[in-house]
């Protein structure tokens, strides 16, 4: 593997090499890549009268289109992971945004809903997926210090968040002042300066042209996701399909750690490798992960879908009230370095849980009894500072949780995980709210805080002490 190899100094020997390129040249580009492709999946969320009336199609279209970006980001996050390995971490980001530009534009010209969901959920998808992947890596190999990777992953983190909750307003202020289509082309214009940035983005380790890749375990596991997220798509039109597809997307991915775990005693090299599950700190995080970014893609699916299928407004109404959630996301996640050195990562994941799903409550409390669209606004804010509250330590918490040799497969699996969520987040809310706009909107927000709860249940098994980079000094056989 290419990650074996020594990474050269000054780039990751120490924290002196890791900071000396500074934010401005090596975590801007890193926390533009992330902002751009959590855009990408709420964006299109405040647009859904808008493109259905273009293209002629449904709001469950639109969802489809969302759903599949989502679901084709997480079946291939992993295999992005791998490809790091094999032909650079600075490459393998270079070639993701290039496909991610082409994407985009394709969307935005695209005459029907066939070709938006070839160019934004398929290109723009792959494009992600093998993108982020060396965001994470080398944010995780570039800056070694525990304040640094802190601020690092707190920028990452924060500007990721930004792009999802923001997504709504900049999408709505785009679509409304010039059209839908205007907003891939805003894409594909962020895509290019990235690019321009990221030339000067150093790669801490050599690529190894050698590495091994398994493909079996790639099909296998991009199928195996598809077929249960579609199995959840399913629900509302045939629940005997649906529970079908659930089983046998569990059965395919069965098998695909069966045949991870073939290889590995054949002395072989799986796409996964199944030590990385034997970290319990690290299995927790990974859950905490999931539920996060489901119930903020979910709640920004409904709330979004709710305030335009039911209440009339447009996109540009919709973004502003989004504004809420952003700023608050925005104020927590800026101050992600001040909480990492006062306070442990399981009590900044337990307090984001419990203020998020507070501000689920809210939000259901205060919009059922008001007429005004603001009502919304102080669920959605608390929403916002939840989840910029546990978004970084959770992601630092499983990163920092294995050495460099292994940064390339928890990076794909980290971000699989999360992408998984956004998916099943949206394909959950999207399905109960779409059978029934008027009367299941309740119903959709109280689902996704029961979900939530499962993750406040993982937060409070994390260990209490664990600090930021304890994983970095050798947490691997820290798991249960």
């Amino acid at each position: 593997m290419a990650d074996h190899h020594a990474p050269p100094e000054p780039a990751a020997g120490s924290e002196r090499g890791a900071t000396a390129g500074g934010p401005r040249h090596v975590l801007l580009p890193l926390a533009l890549a992330q902002f751009i492709c959590s855009f990408a999946g709420s964006n299109m969320n405040v647009m859904i009268n808008d493109i259905s009336e273009d293209l002629d199609t449904t709001v469950q279209g639109v969802q489809t289109a969302i759903t599949i970006f989502l679901l084709v980001m997480a079946a291939l996050m992993i295999p992005g992971g791998k490809l790091t390995e094999r032909h650079g971490r600075k490459r393998c980001f270079q070639l993701g945004l290039a496909v991610y530009g082409v994407g985009a534009l394709l969307s935005a010209f695209a005459p029907g809903l066939g070709v938006l969901i070839l160019g934004n959920s398929v290109l723009e998808g792959i494009g992600t997926a093998l993108l982020i992947p060396p965001v994470y890596i080398l944010a995780t190999l570039l800056f070694t210090g525990v304040t640094d990777r802190a601020r690092a992953f707190g920028a990452i983190m924060a500007m990721g968040g930004i792009g999802a909750a923001a997504g709504p307003l900049i999408g709505g202020l785009i679509t409304t002042a010039v059209s839908w289509r205007a907003a891939f082309v805003f894409q594909a214009l962020i895509v290019g300066l990235i690019l321009l940035l990221s030339r000067r983005v150093p790669d801490p380790l050599p690529a190894d042209p050698t590495a091994s890749f398994d493909v079996r375990g790639t099909v296998l596991s991009a199928v195996g996701l598809i077929v249960l997220v579609t199995g959840v798509l399913a629900v509302d039109d045939d629940a005997w399909l649906a529970a079908g597809l659930l089983a046998a997307g569990a059965l395919i991915l069965v098998w695909f750690f069966r045949s991870a775990r073939a290889m590995e005693r054949a002395g072989k090299e799986p796409l996964l490798s199944t030590s990385l599950f034997r970290n319990r700190t690290s299995n927790l995080g990974l859950i905490t992960q999931h539920v996060q970014w489901l119930v903020l893609m979910g709640v920004s699916f409904v709330v979004a879908a709710y305030l335009q299928v039911v209440r009339g407004y447009n996109a540009i109404e919709t973004g502003v009230i989004f504004t809420a959630a952003t700023v608050g996301l925005l104020a927590s996640s800026l101050a992600a370095e001040r909480f990492a050195r006062r306070r442990a990562q399981r009590t900044l994941i337990t307090a984001g849980f419990v203020l998020t799903l507070g501000g689920i409550v809210v939000l259901l409390a205060m919009t059922g009894g008001s007429a005004s669209a603001w009502a919304s606004s102080p669920g959605l804010f608390l929403i916002g500072v939840g989840l910029g509250v546990m978004l970084t330590p959770s992601v630092n918490i499983v990163q920092s949780s294995f050495a460099e040799d292994e940064q390339g497969e928890i990076s794909g699996l980290s971000r699989s995980v999360s992408n998984l969520g956004s998916s099943v987040g949206t394909a959950v809310a999207g399905t109960i709210l779409v059978a029934d706009p008027s009367h299941a909107y309740a119903a959709a927000m109280l689902t996704l805080a029961a979900l939530g709860l499962l993750g406040l249940a993982a937060a409070t098994l994390l260990p209490g002490g664990q600090s930021p980079n304890a994983g970095a000094r050798g947490a691997a056989g820290a798991g249960g």
